[in-house]
C-alpha cells in the first residue's frame, strides 16, 4: 500500500492541487462503480471491534473523513467503501456559489500541509440534499444493520448573504439537509468567508445554534444531532465560552478544529505569496494546537458532549492520541491527499486491539 507516495510524487505533485483533487476523486468514484468497488468494500471494512457510538449514532470506526473533501455529496458511497467510519459532506451553503477565484488550493509538501482559499464552493443545499438521501439509501443496501457508515452534513453561510441575515441563511440549509443527514455541523470557523468567524462569539452563536436546532428537528421529524465547528485560532477564554455555551444549550458535540490562519513553524519553500496569503492551513502544522484545544474542551465539557478531533491527524498513533485525550470521533483530511486511497484502511487495521471496546 506504500506505492501511493511514489505515485503521488510522479503524477500529482506537479499538478495544480485542485485539478489533482478532482482527478483523484473521479478515479475513486469510478472504481466504486466497477467490480473493484465490491472488493474495496470487503478489504477496507473496519473491524467490528472498532464500532463506537456517539450522540446516539453507531459508527463502524471512530475514524472518518472531515468536511472539505466531498463538498457536493457526490462521493459518499465510494469514500465509505475505503473504510471511513463516516463522511462529513460540505461545507454546504443555503445558495449555490462558485467559491473564490483560482488558484485556491495549494500543497506544502515539505510540511505535509495544505492551504485552501476555496470559499465554500458548492452546489447549494437544495441540490445536495437529494444526493445525501440517495447515498444513505445506498449505504443501507450495502451494509448490514449496525455496520452502515455515517453521513454528516456541514453547513455554512452563503458569501453573498449579509452577516445580519446569517441565521436565516443557515436555516435554509438546515431545512434541506437535516432530514437526509445523520448529524449536522454548524461551521462558523472557516477563514475564507468574510466575517464568518465573528459568529463564534457567544452572543452571535447562541441564537444561531438555537434556531438551527429547532429548524433541523422540525424538518426531520426527529432529533438530529447538532455540533458546532470552531477555529484553532480562538483565544483560550473564547474556547472555554464556546464549551460552556454548548453545555448550556445541550448541543450534541463540538468539532475541533477547523483550519488555521497562522503560518507558524513552516519549513516549506513554497511561494511566499502562498504561505503568506489568505486562506486556511491544514495538516501536520496544526497538530499541536488541535490537540491542545481538544484537551481544553474536554476539561470544560467533561463527558457530556461528543468531541470530534480534527487537525494534523495522519497516523493511527495520532488517532489513538486523540481518543486518549477525550475525543470520541477523529477526522482526517490532508493526510488523505498525501497517503492515498488506502489511508483509512491502514489506520483502522492499526487501531484493532489498541483501543478499548468503544461501544
Amino acid at each position: 500500500m506504500r506505492i501511493y507516495p511514489t505515485f503521488f510524487r510522479i503524477v500529482f505533485s506537479g499538478m495544480d492541487a485542485e485539478k489533482a483533487h478532482r482527478l483523484g476523486f473521479a478515479l475513486i468514484r469510478t472504481a466504486d462503480r466497477t467490480p473493484l468497488g465490491r472488493v474495496l468494500r470487503r478489504i477496507c471494512a473496519p473491524h467490528p471491534s472498532l464500532a463506537t457510538t456517539a450522540f446516539g449514532v453507531r459508527f463502524p470506526s471512530p475514524f472518518g473523513l472531515a468536511a472539505g473533501f466531498d463538498k457536493a455529496g457526490t462521493g459518499v458511497l465510494s469514500l465509505t467503501a475505503l473504510g471511513f467510519g463516516h463522511v462529513e459532506v460540505g461545507t454546504i451553503t443555503g445558495q449555490a456559489q462558485p467559491g473564490n477565484p483560482r488558484p485556491r488550493l495549494f500543497r506544502l509538501v515539505e510540511d505535509r500541509a495544505v492551504i485552501n482559499r476555496m470559499g465554500f464552493n458548492n452546489d447549494g443545499a437544495a441540490t445536495v440534499a437529494p444526493r445525501l438521501r440517495s447515498a444513505r439509501l445506498g449505504l443501507r443496501r450495502r451494509y448490514a444493520p449496525g455496520r452502515r457508515p455515517v453521513v454528516g452534513a456541514n453547513i455554512g453561510k452563503t458569501k453573498a448573504v449579509d452577516l445580519t441575515d446569517a441565521v436565516a441563511d443557515y436555516l435554509v440549509s438546515a431545512r434541506e439537509l437535516a432530514p437526509v443527514a445523520d448529524y449536522l455541523v454548524v461551521n462558523v470557523s472557516s477563514p475564507n468567508t468574510p466575517g464568518l468567524r465573528l459568529l463564534q462569539g457567544v452572543d452571535h452563536l447562541r441564537p444561531l445554534l438555537e434556531a438551527v436546532r429547532r429548524t433541523a428537528d422540525d424538518a426531520a421529524g426527529r432529533h438530529v444531532p447538532l455540533l458546532v465547528k470552531i477555529a484553532p485560532d480562538l483565544l483560550d477564554s473564547d474556547i472555554d465560552d464556546v464549551g460552556s455555551l454548548a453545555l448550556e444549550l445541550g448541543l450534541d458535540g463540538i468539532v475541533a478544529t477547523n483550519t488555521t490562519i497562522t503560518r507558524e513553524n513552516l519549513s516549506s519553500s513554497a511561494d511566499p505569496a502562498v504561505t503568506g496569503g489568505v486562506g486556511g492551513l491544514s495538516g501536520a502544522p496544526l497538530k499541536a494546537r488541535s490537540l491542545e484545544v481538544l484537551g481544553r474542551l474536554r476539561s470544560i465539557v467533561g463527558t457530556e458532549l461528543t468531541l470530534v478531533s480534527v487537525g494534523g491527524v495522519e497516523t493511527a498513533g495520532d488517532v489513538l492520541e486523540r481518543l486518549a485525550a477525550g475525543a470520541t470521533l477523529v477526522q482526517g483530511y490532508t493526510g488523505f491527499l498525501y497517503e492515498g486511497p488506502f489511508w483509512a484502511r491502514s489506520i483502522n487495521r492499526k487501531l484493532v486491539g489498541r483501543v478499548p471496546r468503544l461501544s
